[in-house]
């Protein structure tokens, strides 16, 4: 589908921010926005409304000027030939309404560059691969909101970019064509692209993404891969299951130094003021499995014991308070 070469390297930062500032009037909406997207990694951009995010992405492309601050762009200042390498799809879709999908897709390839074979054969590529082969040759006005997201997105990539920014690109797709808009990111990211994209769907952004940038009012809130994101914010929250016929957690309630955040039959979780009290309900639970009933033993074994991660959602609750 895509035969651009890649100058990144996976795991380097292609595209750098800097110290972005920015100001409407008296308004601060960006301040010192500093993050890096990587080669070949996906990078989930995550805020409320009026955080930041499109405004940050609109300086990324050149739409819009910082006040202050730098971006790179494979290790130099970005340049307008640069930024034309880059796939963009922009949170205010903009198609022609009455051009047929292909033809628009053609033309927009021609436009990067492409020779006409290519161009043609880019869309179609795209086309297929998005779903919307019966639709070629419909006006994008014709098509349902969700086959004209799917439009939008094939816009973005029909240049076959060497960088994708994507604002919003799961908006108004049912549950079918996320999997198929994944599906082709993951694409571009595998082959050495690295892809940003804002979202508001924090579940897609969680398993989709290998990291995630955390902006709100205008400041990076969190920064880094899914996985040590998740580890900078567990806490000391625990989950005990236990395993029989007659599994009842219900005593850790009386352990000393946790509270039970939930507790059905046998599986108990809970916040530990310290790690030691989360051993403690750990070796009293394997300790009431060893003992006989007679002795006041539960027959029961613990089946599940560990530290609980937190989901996205909950991290981001929690540095946007």
């Amino acid at each position: 589908m895509r035969s651009a070469k890649l100058e990144g390297t996976k795991g380097t930062s292609m595209i750098e921010i800097q110290g972005i500032s920015r100001t409407f009037g008296s308004r601060r909406v960006l301040d010192n926005v500093t993050f890096g997207v990587e080669s070949g990694r996906m990078t989930g951009f995550v805020g409320g409304n009026g955080a930041g995010k499109t405004t940050t992405m609109r300086i990324l492309l050149g739409v819009l000027a910082a006040d202050s601050g730098s971006i790179a762009f494979e290790g130099a200042s970005i340049t307008a030939a640069d930024r034309a390498r880059i796939g963009y799809m922009p949170e205010e879709r903009g198609l022609y309404p009455k051009m047929k999908v292909l033809e628009q897709l053609v033309y927009l390839g021609r436009l990067h560059g492409m020779a006409p074979a290519a161009a043609k054969a880019s869309a179609e590529g795209l086309i297929d691969r998005l779903g919307l082969t019966e639709r070629a040759s419909d006006t994008l006005e014709s098509l349902s909101l969700g086959n004209q997201q799917r439009a939008q997105i094939a816009a973005a990539l029909v240049h076959e970019p060497a960088a994708l920014v994507l604002d919003e690109p799961f908006s108004g797709l049912d549950p079918m064509a996320v999997e198929v808009v994944l599906g082709v990111l993951r694409d571009y990211a595998a082959q050495g692209a690295p892809v940003l994209f804002s979202s508001h769907q924090l579940d897609i952004v969680e398993r989709l993404c290998d990291d995630v940038v955390v902006i709100g009012g205008g400041k990076i809130l969190a920064a880094g891969s899914r996985e040590q994101l998740r580890a900078d914010h567990a806490g000391l929250s625990f989950a005990l299951e236990l395993a029989g016929p007659a599994a009842d957690a219900g005593w850790v309630r009386q352990q000393p130094g946790v509270t039970v955040t939930h507790l059905d039959g046998g599986i108990a979780r809970f916040d530990a003021e310290t790690a030691e009290a989360a051993q403690r309900v750990l070796a009293a639970a394997v300790a009431l499995g060893s003992q006989p009933a007679e002795a006041g033993g539960s027959g029961t074994t613990v089946r599940r014991f560990g530290q609980e991660t937190p989901s996205l959602a909950q991290i981001f609750q929690e540095v946007v308070r």
